[in-house]
């Protein structure tokens, strides 16, 4: 008798551990802090050859908060050697000096209808020439939000 027992018992022991591990799994994914939801605004880009500039401007939507914002800057496709670092004033790549929220001066409230660039050093390659195609990924902490793409006038 004790063999036809075996298989039963046997299975009511493996489905008892899958419970157990099942329900410790979905607690642990249950207690995990949600991803923050990202701001919704509309951004736009300018590229200037002759300044070696890039200018950025908030269209709308709810402020961002510059500090958890993460640039990396392509032109024609070739990452600029040296990436910003927003918000700065001095930093290597680029001209001192950023404007609006992209400044360590400034609030870093990003607000509708404002706007914040920097110049790119001659230090920093690729140089920006007129007809080039640059494309600026925006990331809060790890996650893109946006690609913003202008042609250098």
């Amino acid at each position: 008798m004790s063999r036809a027992t075996s298989p039963v018992v046997g299975v009511a022991l493996l489905l008892a551990v899958t419970v157990t591990v099942a329900t410790a799994v979905g607690t642990v994914a249950v207690s995990l802090d949600a991803p923050s939801a990202t701001p919704s605004a509309s951004l736009s880009l300018t590229a200037d050859a002759d300044a070696n500039r890039l200018q950025f401007r908030h269209r709308g939507g709810q402020t961002v908060d510059t500090r958890s914002l993460r640039l990396v800057v392509t032109v024609d496709g070739e990452r600029l050697d040296h990436q910003p670092s927003i918000p700065f004033f001095a930093q290597k790549g680029f001209q001192s000096g950023p404007t609006g929220p992209f400044n360590t001066a400034a609030s870093p409230r990003w607000e509708a209808g404002e706007r914040a660039g920097f110049e790119i050093a001659a230090t920093n390659a690729p140089r920006l020439d007129s007809g080039d195609r640059v494309t600026v990924d925006v990331f809060r902490q790890e996650m893109r939000v946006v690609t913003l793409r202008a042609t250098a006038g």
